[in-house]
C-alpha cells in the first residue's frame, strides 16, 4: 500500500526518511522493532523525501523495491551499503550497479519498474506528502494526516515513537 492511502478505519503512520541520512540509518532498527508491535488499527508506511532533485533516484529506488516486494529483504541493506560499506548510491547508475549484485534481483524488471510511470507517480505523491506534513528534516513521522513529529520536537527519536503511539491512540478515538 502506498503512503497516504490508509484503509477505512485505520490510522496511518508515515516514516519520512532519506537513505543517505545518518540519523535515519541509526533510527531504522528502533523503527523496525516498533513497527512490528503496533496495534492492528495502525498502518505503517514509509515516504522517502526529496529536499532537492538529487534525492529522486533514491526515492525511485525505494518505490521500485516496494513494487518488487523487496523492501523486507533490501531496505536495511541499502542503509548498510551507504553507511557501513560507504557505497555511493546517489545516482541511477550507482543504484543499478549495486542492485545487480543483489541475489535474485531481475535487473531488467528492476530498471523497467524504476523508470515506470507508476514509480514516477509514487515519487510525486511522496513529495506531496512531504509538503503536506511540512517535513523539515528526517527521520520524521506523520500521523493520520494531522500530526507531525521528529527528534527535535519530541526531544529524541525514542520519544518520537512514544509520541506517535499517543497520537495514533487519539486519532483512533476521533475516527
Amino acid at each position: 500500500m502506498q503512503a497516504g492511502d490508509p484503509p477505512a478505519g485505520k490510522v496511518e503512520v508515515i516514516e519520512f526518511f532519506w537513505y543517505n541520512c545518518p540519523h535515519c540509518n541509526a533510527f531504522e532498527p528502533a523503527f523496525e522493532a516498533w513497527k512490528k508491535q503496533v496495534p492492528d488499527y495502525v498502518v505503517v508506511n514509509r515516504a522517502p523525501v526529496a529536499f532537492q532533485a538529487s534525492f529522486v533516484p533514491q526515492q525511485k529506488l525505494y518505490f521500485t523495491l516496494l513494487e518488487m516486494k523487496l523492501v523486507d529483504s533490501l531496505h536495511t541493506k541499502v542503509f548498510h551499503a551507504i553507511h557501513a560499506e560507504r557505497i555511493n548510491l546517489s545516482k541511477e547508475e550507482q543504484i543499478f550497479d549495486w542492485m545487480a549484485k543483489q541475489p535474485g534481483v531481475d535487473m531488467k524488471k528492476f530498471k523497467e519498474i524504476f523508470n515506470s510511470f507508476s514509480v514516477a507517480n509514487q515519487v510525486k505523491k511522496a513529495t506531496q506528502l512531504q509538503q503536506d506534513y511540512d517535513v523539515e528534516g528526517v527521520p520524521a513521522m506523520g500521523v493520520a494526516g494531522l500530526y507531525y513529529t521528529d527528534g527535535g520536537r519530541a526531544g529524541s527519536m525514542p520519544l518520537v515513537l512514544r509520541t506517535v503511539d499517543y497520537l495514533t491512540a487519539i486519532s483512533r478515538k476521533k475516527a
